[in-house]
């Protein structure tokens, strides 16, 4: 994200002298993406942030095709996924390409004895259900219901849960995850029309430094990969950093809608970008304002891309037998729309209260058999009269 943060001390000039009280020297670490063209922060350890003792074992946890090639429109109860105790464990993948990986997760304990790191992919946690804090070599970040976590890839992380009852949606980015570049100029600032700008973001605060030689074990996720390393050292003992590359976090309820005379098309709702798919928040707003708008959304057909919607909160004024935590998914190539009744019936309505979160892939999606256990079945028929 194009905004400047440090915390912690650091030297006034980059790469030069920096000393610790005993006299010896800090350890500098650039934390950078895209070669060395992208975003980057220039981190400060106590030891050297390259010591590993033990490679350990790898697990194979890249997910598995049960539907490669899917034309039909599904429907995915997603609070039927099963609460797990450890985090990583919890995380069930459900709609997958090469792009992005979607999972639910249920987890009911702390990340906190051992150390996460994804190293092909950036992270978009949403958080339906729980609070608590994400912890990085950065810093900390305070979340709750309705919180969007982005973690770039590369960061090692623990994450706490302040009760047993959580709920997240996950996306998996092997592209960049950006706010869209068209509610930004040419310095990266926010636009006056963007619907959210830089004060709505949660920045890393209360950074922690250990100093701590031991044995310290950090699961990394690479190519498909889930391999166990022991580091000498412990992994957030940074004393200060600055730069552009860390986590951050962004509430669905600070989205501004944008809304019109008639009904608005979905880039509207967009929230993040890739180059392979967007996120859109859907939330309460007032309706279309033309004498003769029909609020409900008009039919139309995804040739493009593979439209994912999950279902937070509220009134889903375009669907029926909807519930929290659904899933619906209308594959590129077949038109979807309102459900029978729906349209007419949203004929003078002022507002809706929904809330929802958008995936739209420009790749299409697989299923697994976690996707499938918790599909309906009957979903695609739902728009017969």
């Amino acid at each position: 994200m194009p905004l400047y943060h440090k915390l912690g001390k650091i030297p006034s000039k980059r790469h030069t002298i920096f000393k610790k009280q005993d006299g010896s020297l800090h350890y500098e670490q650039l934390f950078g993406t895209i070669g060395f063209d992208g975003m980057s922060s220039l981190m400060y350890h106590l030891h050297r942030p390259t010591m590993v003792k033990e490679v350990g074992k790898s697990f194979d946890v890249s997910p598995k095709a049960m539907v490669s090639h899917n034309i039909k429109s599904r429907l995915l109860k997603g609070f039927e996924v099963k609460p797990m105790n450890d985090y990583l464990e919890s995380r069930n993948v459900m709609l997958f390409n090469s792009d992005v990986h979607i999972s639910l997760a249920a987890p009911k304990k702390s990340l906190t004895d051992y150390f996460y790191k994804n190293a092909d992919a950036d992270e978009l946690l949403f958080v339906h259900k729980g609070t608590g804090a994400l912890r990085t070599m950065l810093g900390e970040i305070r979340f709750e219901y309705g919180d969007y976590l982005v973690i770039p890839r590369g960061m090692i992380y623990q994450i706490t849960f302040d009760t047993e009852e959580n709920r997240l949606l996950i996306a998996e980015s092997y592209h960049p995850i950006y706010t869209p570049k068209r509610y930004r100029n040419w310095f990266g600032q926010h636009l006056e029309h963007s619907p959210f700008c830089e004060r709505d973001f949660k920045l890393p605060q209360n950074l922690q430094t250990y100093d701590e030689l031991g044995d310290f074990m950090i699961k990394v996720k690479k190519q498909g990969q889930l391999h166990h390393l022991v580091y000498a050292s412990h992994p957030f003992d940074v004393v200060g950093w600055d730069g552009y590359n860390y986590p951050y976090g962004f509430s669905i309820h600070n989205f501004e809608p944008i809304t019109g005379r008639v009904h608005q098309p979905p880039p509207v709702h967009q929230t993040f970008e890739t180059s392979a798919f967007v996120v859109c928040s859907f939330v309460p707003r007032l309706y279309d304002y033309h004498p003769q708008s029909i609020p409900a959304p008009y039919n139309h057909s995804n040739i493009d891309s593979d439209e994912v919607l999950y279902y937070v909160d509220g009134d889903f004024m375009s669907r029926k037998n909807i519930d929290k935590g659904y899933i619906s998914l209308h594959p590129a190539g077949i038109p979807h729309g309102p459900h029978p009744g729906t349209y007419e019936a949203s004929i003078g309505k002022s507002k809706t209260e929904e809330l929802a979160v958008m995936i739209d892939t420009f790749r299409p999606l697989q299923l697994t058999k976690a996707a499938l256990d918790i599909d309906d079945g009957t979903y695609f028929q739902s728009w017969l009269e």
